[in-house]
């Protein structure tokens, strides 16, 4: 019996699953990537989905209203104030330590600082250096449920190590660093104000960073006055009595 060729097989149309890439994912970045560029409410609905490449009504599907979506990008992104805290919990077992403060400092700045620098996490930092120090509704939600829970652990940490400092004094401490910080997150000027000798992401500027907060904190907030040297003591001269 004679057999023909073995009839060949065509080979499985990959699922459209596997054709694409993560459309969910796609929309958060593009959502995070606008709004960071032009403010919450410069960015519609329809350029979100325009710019994640998918029909528009596949945001309202994955995420609902803008608003959602806004909040689901700092969701997203909630393991970076993790790390934070885990820093500050490991930086701050020691008020006593003199380098306790630079420590909470690093924990505070560091995270942020290496988000920046990753390709991903460009345009959240940006995001937030940007959108938050703005008034709005979106924002102050966001500020209540993730950051200012945060930024009370900050606080307390500063208060166990600013003691003689009212806690008034340490919040304004503790705003003043985020100034900084988000400060340092969104302006580039710095090749041109430096006139070309610094560059925009040198990995060097956390460090000085650090520092510059570090003696902010320690110039802006009441430290334990010194001991007054114990008194000496006077002897009185003897009188000796002449006979």
């Amino acid at each position: 019996m004679v057999t023909g060729p073995a009839p060949t097989r065509s080979k499985p149309a990959p699922s459209r699953a596997a054709a694409r890439p993560d459309r969910q994912h796609a929309i958060l970045l593009a959502a995070e990537k606008l709004f960071a560029q032009r403010g919450y409410h410069g960015v519609t609905i329809r350029q979100i989905a325009e710019e994640a490449g998918v029909p528009l009504a596949l945001v309202g599907y994955y995420y609902g209203p803008k608003h959602e979506l806004f909040h689901a990008i700092f969701a997203h992104w909630n393991q970076t104030i993790e790390e934070r805290l885990t820093a500050l919990d490991a930086a701050s077992r020691d008020p006593g330590d003199p380098d306790t403060l630079t420590r909470i400092i690093e924990a505070f700045v560091c995270p942020v600082i290496r988000l920046r620098h990753s390709e991903e996490g460009h345009h959240y930092a940006q995001l937030v250096g940007r959108e938050l120090a703005y008034g709005s509704q979106e924002a102050d939600r966001v500020l209540r449920e993730f950051f200012d829970p945060m930024a009370h652990r900050f606080i307390a940490a500063l208060h166990a190590v600013f003691r003689h400092a009212s806690l008034a004094d340490v919040a304004w401490g503790y705003q003043f660093a985020l100034g900084a910080l988000l400060h340092h997150l969104v302006d580039d000027r710095v090749t041109r104000l430096s006139q070309g000798q610094s560059t925009v992401g040198d990995p060097a500027a956390a460090a000085r960073l650090v520092n510059f907060i570090v003696g902010g904190l320690r110039a802006a907030l009441p430290v334990p006055p010194p001991a007054s040297p114990a008194p000496k003591k006077t002897t009185t001269p003897s009188r000796r009595r002449h006979t």
